[in-house]
């Protein structure tokens, strides 16, 4: 999808929605979404998407087994002994891993969980109502008994987990495009899958710009501020499962912005940055994509965060060598934080063929005021109490990392709303932006 310059001038970007924006980057990076897959160790793919969908070749459980310890019975012994209770001979011992023979009519086997149950067995009662008695002398020789307690009043079919009961043989468990959780890898595990196909994972060059930076160890002279942007995007597309080409800091030149832009496209399916969105003398990255791709200068009706910067810069002098699409984020670092979470995130799960939508919001109560109504929407960065209400942040500032650390989550807040003590506001928790 080849991206068309804006009829904006450089100097008055349009504003745009975010919802507006998201379609925009979400479909540009559909027509780049990866292909290429390799086969992984099951216990190795944690995080990596699924190329294709995940079948089951057997049912689970294969066979019906106990849910827990005691007996396997017929139901229809359980005849009223004295006391309301059944006596019936033990003829068997099954543990899990051992089937046991089939079940001889008027007895019971003692049976652990997990264990198939014997052919003939349609009923397992706990251990807790059963009693084992001392064995008794009858024409077999000496015979344990069990004295199970009809008063717990047992029913048919109890305590057994069915054969599919939890997969059945050819369903579908894992559908391409999940990431792949602990739970997920468990459940391919269950259906006895030593490797699954994945997609290779995305690759992100990051870079920032600004002569300002210096890295943290440096000595911070006049002037200088060290780096922090560096380090969260840098966590960020971690956690998202990219593999990242750290470039550094880029000088505010222009030649030093093109080569950096054109190393950054070599290898990268996406290249992020923070900084030099803007349209300052000293903003390099404007003409400098321009010059070696193509771009569009957005302004963003979200806050923190407006100006964002995306287009496609090219691996080569001709088309046959493809691009690297481009996202320029604000350099504040609140501004770069929120926009990276809620713009670049739904990009990289486009690229993996995932829902590219933000996650869905929770209905919380607001136990704060936000009378100042703006006319972008808003991302409040706010903590849950211990009674489920959100508080805010006293401080709201685009520059403001320590709020970021200290919150649970964001309140996305429409535009041209206040919020008033008791109102129930959209929630939106830090670890599923993070991690979606």
């Amino acid at each position: 999808m080849r991206l068309t310059a804006m009829s904006t001038t450089a100097a008055h970007p349009p504003m745009m929605t975010l919802d507006e924006a998201l379609q925009r980057l979400t479909s540009a990076a559909a027509q780049h979404r990866l292909q290429a897959q390799e086969a992984v160790p099951t216990a190795q793919a944690l995080g990596r998407v699924l190329a294709s969908p995940v079948q089951s070749t057997l049912d689970v459980p294969p066979a019906d087994n106990s849910a827990m310890d005691g007996y396997a019975v017929r139901f229809a012994d359980l005849l009223p002994g004295a006391y309301g209770a059944a006596v019936l001979p033990i003829s068997q011992r099954i543990a899990a891993g051992a089937p046991g023979q089939p079940l001889v009519p008027g007895t019971a086997a003692r049976i652990f969980t997990g264990a198939q149950v014997p052919a003939g067995a349609d009923t397992v009662l706990m251990q807790e109502i059963c009693e084992a008695l001392p064995a008794a002398v009858d024409v077999a020789g000496d015979v344990a008994r069990v004295r199970i307690s009809l008063a717990a009043q047992p029913k048919l079919g109890q305590a057994i987990r069915r054969r599919g009961e939890d997969v059945a043989i050819g369903a579908t468990v894992l559908r391409a495009g999940t990431r792949l959780t602990p739970q997920a890898l468990g459940l391919a595990a269950a259906v006895g899958l030593a490797e699954l196909p994945v997609l290779r994972r995305p690759r992100v060059a990051l870079f920032s710009t600004g002569d300002e930076l210096a890295m943290p160890g440096e000595p911070l002279k006049p002037g200088a501020i060290y780096n922090s942007n560096r380090f969260t995007l840098r966590a960020l597309l971690q956690a998202a499962g990219c593999e990242v080409q750290d470039l550094g800091i880029v000088p505010d030149r222009l030649d030093a912005t093109r080569a950096a832009l054109r190393t950054a496209a070599h290898d990268a399916d996406l290249i992020v940055t923070s900084g030099g969105v803007s349209v300052g003398e000293e903003d390099h990255l404007r003409p400098a994509a321009q010059a070696e791709g193509r771009l569009d200068l957005w302004q963003i009706a979200i806050k923190p965060g407006k100006p964002l910067a995306f287009g496609a810069i090219r691996r080569g002098d001709d088309d046959a060598s493809g691009e690297a699409l481009f996202i320029g984020l604000p350099g504040n670092p609140v501004s770069s934080f929120v926009t990276f979470l809620v713009t670049v995130a739904p990009v990289l799960r486009a690229l993996q063929g995932m829902p590219a939508t933000l996650p869905q919001s929770l209905p919380l109560r607001a136990a704060f005021d936000w009378p100042r109504a703006d006319k972008r929407r808003e991302f409040l960065r706010v903590q849950i109490t211990p009674e489920g209400e959100l508080v805010l942040f006293d401080n709201q500032g685009s520059g403001v990392l320590t709020s970021t650390v200290w919150a649970d989550g964001l309140v996305d807040n429409p535009a041209g709303r206040a919020i008033v003590r008791g109102d129930t506001v959209r929630f939106l928790p830090l670890a599923n932006l993070i991690a979606a």
